[in-house]
């Protein structure tokens, strides 16, 4: 059988004038059949670095064979949507993608969710179930969180994987099958095999093709296509006029490390819109301050970072009753003494909050002209996809 076809598609030149003042934006992503695209198919993978680039490089190579993928990555880097990518761009994209969290179901229920079982089989088994083996035939299995999968369970999985058949809970009848697997998980599974809490046998049989998905630190270049994303999506939900992102508040978030990657930074875009008011989104930006991770620095550079983002709460007020000197309990000539010593220049500290967009209140005009930089939230262009499968 010939190999099937796919291809990362690049979408025609964007309106630069509307599109995050970016002069290299791509969006990249997996081409599905436009028909299945228009029927919300495949997940769209947003992003132009060079580490999200290679992941789709691999991602094309193995979709169409029926080779095992095991998917590796931090919570919330999207494994989950690379495995849906490698079932749409296969052979198997006709038939059924059935998913299980080998964490989130009990472990005494999840041999008979993975292979079904017979009336009569256990207490409260009062009809026969189909297992998600089954329910995958001809289509692919994705087992996320494989690393929690009980080592009782595991001999059955490595039996289905070599031998392709199994038997339901209870059963005597041997089932064949033919489903392809990938798995996902967050966890160091050769450490897991060092330790005897994952069998070596099945780890070989399932890292026949890994893919290691980068953490979002590792790809900072994305980190402004998903946040104009996110927020055009869920401006668009809660009908907000959201139409601009302030640039101080992306530039917080290109800081931030995220360390629970892109699911983190879409909770905090939605959390953001919601609270926003206006027509620019300028969200809570002290909230970033307690939760990154960020390397060793020096007591100076700590210094120097927190009076930039005192002064930033302020407008870049050093004295008067709520200016930065107060909020950092010093005296007004002290903080100046250190400013200059650390080289900050407070008539270059913008205000947090006073930002505008083009076609902007008299009154969002006016703080404009004191900062005037925003993001301006633009869709790209319609990206046509095209896929040719072969027999």
């Amino acid at each position: 059988m010939a190999a099937n076809a796919s291809r990362v598609a690049e979408p025609p030149p964007i309106n630069h004038t509307a599109c995050f003042e970016i002069d290299d934006t791509k969006w990249w992503a997996i081409p599905p059949d436009n028909s299945e695209f228009r029927a919300g198919g495949l997940p769209l993978i947003i992003g132009n670095s060079a580490a999200l680039r290679q992941v789709l490089g691999m991602v094309r190579i193995v979709a169409p064979t029926d080779a095992t993928v095991l998917i590796n990555g931090e919570t919330g880097t999207g494994k989950e949507l690379i495995a849906e990518a490698i079932h749409k761009c296969s052979g198997r994209s006709n038939g059924p993608f059935v998913k299980v969290n080998c964490a989130a179901i009990p472990e005494g229920l999840l041999e008979s969710e993975l292979f079904g079982h017979e009336r009569g089989a256990y207490t409260g088994a009062v009809t026969r179930g189909i297992g998600r083996f089954e329910r995958a035939n001809r289509g692919t299995l994705f087992l996320d969180e494989i690393g929690d999968l009980p080592l009782e369970l595991q001999p059955k999985i490595l039996r289905v994987l070599q031998e392709r058949q199994f038997e339901r809970l209870g059963g005597a009848a041997t089932i064949h099958t033919d489903v392809r697997v990938i798995c996902a998980t967050h966890r160091n599974l050769i450490e897991m095999v060092d330790e005897s809490q994952f069998r070596a046998d099945l780890f070989y049989r399932l890292s026949v093709f890994p893919i290691e998905l980068p953490p979002l630190r590792d790809r900072p270049e994305d980190i402004r296509l998903l946040v104009n994303h996110f927020a055009m999506d869920y401006a668009k939900r809660m009908r907000k006029p959201i139409v601009a992102i302030a640039h101080q508040f992306m530039a917080a978030l290109a800081r931030h490390s995220w360390p629970g990657n892109v699911r983190e930074l879409q909770n905090f875009i939605e959390r953001s819109v919601i609270l926003s008011k206006g027509t620019v989104l300028d969200g809570p930006l002290p909230e970033l301050t307690y939760t990154k991770l960020s390397a060793p620095v020096t007591l100076e550079e700590a210094e120097r970072s927190h009076i930039l983002q005192t002064l930033q709460q302020t407008g870049g007020a050093v004295g008067g009753p709520n200016g930065a000197a107060v909020l950092l309990g010093l005296p007004r000539t002290t903080l100046i003494a250190k400013m200059q010593r650390l080289g900050i220049n407070r008539e270059r500290t913008p205000p947090l909050r006073a930002f505008a967009h083009e076609g902007a209140s008299s009154e969002s005009s006016s703080a404009h002209s004191d900062v005037g930089r925003v993001y301006t939230l633009a869709k790209p262009k319609e990206i046509q996809f095209t896929v040719s499968k072969c027999d």
